[in-house]
């Protein structure tokens, strides 16, 4: 028998089918929030490099996250008025003042969030997150406090609703603060974290 009529190869396709393989769908584009996430955490992985003496993530602390948030207050767009200003506690302040500006609470706050989860699914163990820090908390809570002391609206927390009003409520225990805002995400967990330019 000649071997070379027929070829019994396993690997050769059956007679009638296509082999042409079938290329999967692009993975969907990440949302703001992981695309957010992902800036904020190359901009602190910057940080560090920058840092003086040099940082490393292992060796940093919640004195180091609170330095970072303090260094990010140059980039600030919020006004919050010293206690010397004569618009200290204004909610509305009728002309403009030489107070610096500073990083809203909220833009703080989100940022926090989205670098403490960064952590963790980068290998950084829960407990040893310098983003869940007792340090940072407070210091973020004082942040708010000042803030709203500066602008004369303070931070109420939301009650909760009753079931028969409808869906839609925050979840008790969130807190809630009236802030003017032009332009700019104020301080979403999922927006871009970027304080809006606001007058406290």
């Amino acid at each position: 028998m000649d071997s070379a009529s027929g070829s019994n190869d396993p690997a050769d396709p059956p007679a009638g089918k296509s082999t042409a393989t079938v290329t999967p769908p692009p993975p969907p584009p990440p949302s703001r929030y992981e695309s957010q996430k992902r800036r904020d955490w190359n901009t602190f992985l910057q940080y560090l490099s920058n840092h003086r003496p040099p940082l490393t993530l292992s060796r940093c602390s919640g004195a180091h996250v609170i330095e970072f948030l303090k260094y990010l207050d140059q980039f600030g767009k919020t006004k919050v008025h010293v206690t010397g200003c004569p618009y200290y506690g204004q909610p509305s302040p009728p002309s403009p003042c030489g107070c610096q500006l500073r990083q809203a609470w909220g833009s703080l706050d989100a940022l926090i969030g989205r670098l403490r989860a960064a952590f963790e699914e980068n290998g950084g163990r829960p407990e040893l997150n310098p983003f869940g820090a007792r340090a940072v908390r407070m210091y973020l809570r004082e942040v708010r406090e000042s803030q709203a002391r500066a602008r004369g609206i303070p931070y109420e927390k939301k009650r909760k609703r009753a079931a028969a009003g409808g869906g839609g409520g925050g979840a008790a225990g969130g807190v809630k603060v009236s802030v003017e805002v032009d332009g700019g995400d104020a301080g979403g967990e999922g927006g871009g974290g970027a304080p809006g330019d606001a007058t406290v």
